[in-house]
């Protein structure tokens, strides 16, 4: 059982969510809002990027690796070169090690999710980043 406080740190919280996968897009933005989030959805990373432009800032990033186009680790580190230090979760069924060492150079506040994963484990990661990065930004 989740404590209450938990379940706050999503209250609200504005969440991109990239993946071409549709059935997994929906599942994890449906996750998202279930626990209050104001969720924006994007199938590919040039789609994740046109969201960060014109419908930013967002609290959280959760993008899939293997997307049409432009990969979400290459759209985040597009948008890391740009400044932007959004919290971001890393989705990823792919088995290579380079994926993790990718994902460690988008900073502290990146974590790598493998699939399949739990929706706990989502919910989990993603109540870790932004109480970590709004403890951050209050330091």
């Amino acid at each position: 059982m989740r404590r209450a406080g938990h379940v706050g740190v999503l209250l609200h919280a504005r969440i991109l969510v990239a993946d071409d996968d549709v059935a997994l897009l929906d599942a994890v933005a449906d996750s998202f809002e279930h626990f209050g989030a104001d969720v924006t959805r994007a199938q590919s990373g040039a789609e994740l990027i046109e969201r960060l432009g014109e419908e930013g800032p967002f609290d959280l990033i959760v993008t899939d690796v293997s997307m049409p186009w432009m990969s979400g680790l290459q759209a985040m580190h597009s948008a890391r070169s740009a400044g932007l230090s959004t919290p971001v979760i890393v989705m990823t069924a792919l088995k290579n090690g380079k994926v993790a060492t990718q994902t460690d150079t988008l900073g502290a506040h990146a974590l790598l999710l493998r699939k399949p994963f739990a929706l706990g484990e989502l919910q989990a990661a993603a109540e870790k980043l932004l109480a970590a990065h709004t403890a951050a930004q209050h330091a």
